[in-house]
């Protein structure tokens, strides 16, 4: 090869791991002229990404193409296509590669997640997938996506949201990946809390409960590393200020004076000026929440929070008619609108310093 060839090669290899790793940023009030690195850290809510095979009986005959929805092969890798066009539009200057993590709920089974990874907008991200199936009734499970470039998990645990009142009572189980972001040590509890079935406030305590679950799962992680930062991140199915996230979590609206194992929701502020993340008759609620505990705000374990987000882009939402400004959906009324979901994406910024 000749030296002006090499050089070339050279040049587009340096290029190409400066786009892939080197997502640096100047947090706000850095005056010493530091280097930090920035991870994304996302949830979205896929809004029933069933594949087209009718194994759950009655709860998923609706995802097939004997069902009501004429769910086919052609129906499902259109989601997929975009739903994996959604996720490469999760990118700022300082995560061109997106998010490092990005937790799902509403899937069926490992499966989708394998075909949604392998997807052509976000295959060269060589997203990892990290699974569970829950007891849940519809057979809808929550998941973690994650670049191994960035995070790399350490342990994976499932636990289940048990209800003494109701034994027959099946949900979504909460899973806990602990790993290493950027060399340092946090938690993700990825949540689909119960839904608000039979009126918000008659089931306002069974999603208090699974609050309470989080919470415990929580102190727990503690005792291994009181440093551990702790993101608890859903569908919550209720809002920042419902008792649930508020009260029986303890998630503040406020950033300040945050303990170290508390808990700040950067997403109240965002609610209370009108930015929602999943509508219901008219008005916005933000259901698609990441919470933050008190180490990552006050930089104990060398992570620290930067800024939150509801990916509110305009391809994501209707751009007529009747739900014009609603988030584009994969059905309405029957209705197939080939779209991405009921729900839009959430995400926050966590920053290390590069030594």
């Amino acid at each position: 090869m000749k030296i002006k060839d090499l050089l070339k090669v050279s040049l587009a290899l340096l290029i190409g791991a400066s786009a892939t790793f080197c997502a640096y940023s100047q947090p706000k009030g850095n005056k010493e002229g530091k280097r930090y690195q920035m991870f994304g850290v996302a949830f979205y809510n896929l809004e029933n990404l069933f594949d087209t095979i009718n194994n759950n009986g009655k709860y998923d005959l609706e995802f097939s193409p004997a069902g009501k929805n004429r769910w086919d092969g052609n129906k499902y890798w259109s989601k997929i296509k975009n739903l994996s066009y959604a996720i490469s539009q999760m990118t700022t200057k300082t995560t061109p590669m997106g998010p490092a993590i990005i937790g799902v709920s509403e899937i069926e089974n490992i499966t989708v997640l394998q075909d949604l990874v392998k997807a052509d907008a976000i295959k060269n991200w060589n997203l990892q997938v990290i699974h569970h199936d829950s007891p849940d009734a519809r057979g809808v499970d929550v998941g973690l996506l994650y670049n191994p470039r960035f995070f790399r998990p350490i342990n994976i645990t499932n636990h289940r949201l048990v209800v003494p009142e109701l034994p027959k009572f099946k949900t979504r189980d909460q899973m806990c990946v602990v790993g290493l972001l950027g060399g340092s040590r946090v938690a993700v509890i990825v949540n689909h809390w119960p839904s608000r079935r039979g009126g918000e406030k008659e089931s306002s305590w069974l999603r208090e409960a699974a609050a309470s679950l989080s919470k415990q799962i929580a102190d727990s992680l503690y005792k291994v590393d009181p440093n551990m930062g702790v993101i608890v991140m859903g569908d919550l199915n209720d809002d920042p200020h419902n008792k649930s996230v508020a009260e029986t979590l303890g998630a503040q609206k406020s950033i300040k004076s945050v303990p170290d194992h508390g808990f700040y929701n950067p997403f109240w502020e965002k609610l209370d000026k009108g930015i929602g993340s999943y509508i219901y008759r008219g008005g916005w609620d933000l259901f698609d929440q990441i919470i933050i505990n008190g180490n990552l705000v006050n930089d104990k374990g060398g992570l620290k929070f930067q800024g939150a987000e509801v990916l509110n882009k305009s391809f994501l939402l209707q751009q007529d008619g009747q739900y014009k400004g609603y988030p584009k959906r994969t059905f309405s009324g029957g209705v197939w609108l080939d779209g991405y979901s009921d729900h839009l994406p959430t995400e926050i910024y966590l920053v290390k310093e590069m030594k």
